[in-house]
């Protein structure tokens, strides 16, 4: 495994493109650290990084190997995950990509609860929009993922959980009272198809264009400002929990008049499904939305 252990070496000094970082995150002293290197280059029989005042840098030869070493290690991390697979106890890393909004007000309370009962596993957890989410399933990069949305997905599909729109303000009470209020609607940045949902559902509404707006890149941010009288939102059920104090919350209806709602799905390829650690996580999940359900 000496190669292993070399090649391990060459990434965090890609990482790092700092001697004293990456010999920190290594254990070992910088001269050792730096006569490994040469060895290393030696073997390479080219130089690797240049180094300078501001640190090190990549020499093209360098780029090359340095793209080889990651690829060789992300498919020793898979070989071990298929290994650790094999035995009974619950091994490996659970590599997990999630809609921020999820990860922020559903997901905590889960993985306490799988980080207790696997203490063996370890967990990478990534958030973001859930077109990101997709593209890291996609490109390999997780074992699963939580999105929010309806996804066109050929995999495994799980459904967790729906929750439903509501439009929140502390002085409207019914839809029709934003076409005279002068207070903004509130707006987060969101993925395409989410944003389209609110959008087709202002125009059956309204037929018009709020009259201001205040767009904020944070769900959060927008539901805070909502909750101190800034103007109105609209948010998903996921984001309120029940503690808000004088806040009025109206919910959102489609043409028919049925409550307007966003689903919450667990993807993933069907050899992530095998994984020890995701069988666990999905097992996990079900009993906790069986007990929150009853």
């Amino acid at each position: 495994m000496s190669t292993l252990s070399s090649f391990h070496l060459l990434s965090v000094l890609a990482s790092e493109m700092n001697m004293r970082k990456a010999a920190e995150r290594l254990f070992v002293s910088q001269p050792a650290l730096s006569q490994r290197l040469q060895t290393i280059e030696s073997e390479w029989g080219t130089k690797l990084f240049i180094r300078s005042q501001k640190g090190l840098t990549l020499t093209p030869a360098g780029e090359l190997v340095v793209k080889f070493v990651n690829e060789v290690l992300e498919k020793e991390e898979k070989v071990k995950e298929a290994i650790t697979a094999m035995n009974s106890e619950v091994y490996g890393t659970l590599k997990i990509a999630v809609a921020s909004i999820v990860g922020q007000n559903w997901l905590p309370k889960v993985l306490k609860r799988f980080v207790d009962r696997y203490p063996h596993a370890k967990v990478q957890l990534v958030t973001g929009w859930s077109s990101e989410i997709l593209r890291s399933i996609y490109e390999d990069d997780v074992h699963i993922g939580i999105i929010r949305g309806t996804p066109d997905w050929k995999g495994v599909k799980i459904h967790l959980f729906e929750d439903h729109l509501y439009l929140v303000d502390k002085e409207i009470t019914s839809p029709e009272q934003v076409l005279t209020t002068d207070r903004p609607f509130i707006q987060f940045k969101s993925d395409s198809n989410y944003f389209q949902e609110i959008q087709d559902w202002w125009h059956r509404q309204f037929q018009t264009m709020p009259k201001r707006t205040i767009v904020v890149d944070q769900i959060e941010t927008c539901k805070q400002m909502a909750f101190n009288g800034i103007g109105y939102a609209i948010l998903p059920a996921i984001t309120l929990n029940g503690s808000e104090k004088d806040i009025f919350k109206i919910p959102l209806l489609d043409e028919n008049g049925e409550p307007l709602k966003r689903d919450t799905w667990l993807l993933g390829y069907e050899s992530a499904f095998k994984l020890k650690q995701v069988q666990a996580f999905v097992s996990l999940i079900q009993e906790y939305i069986e007990e929150e359900t009853k």
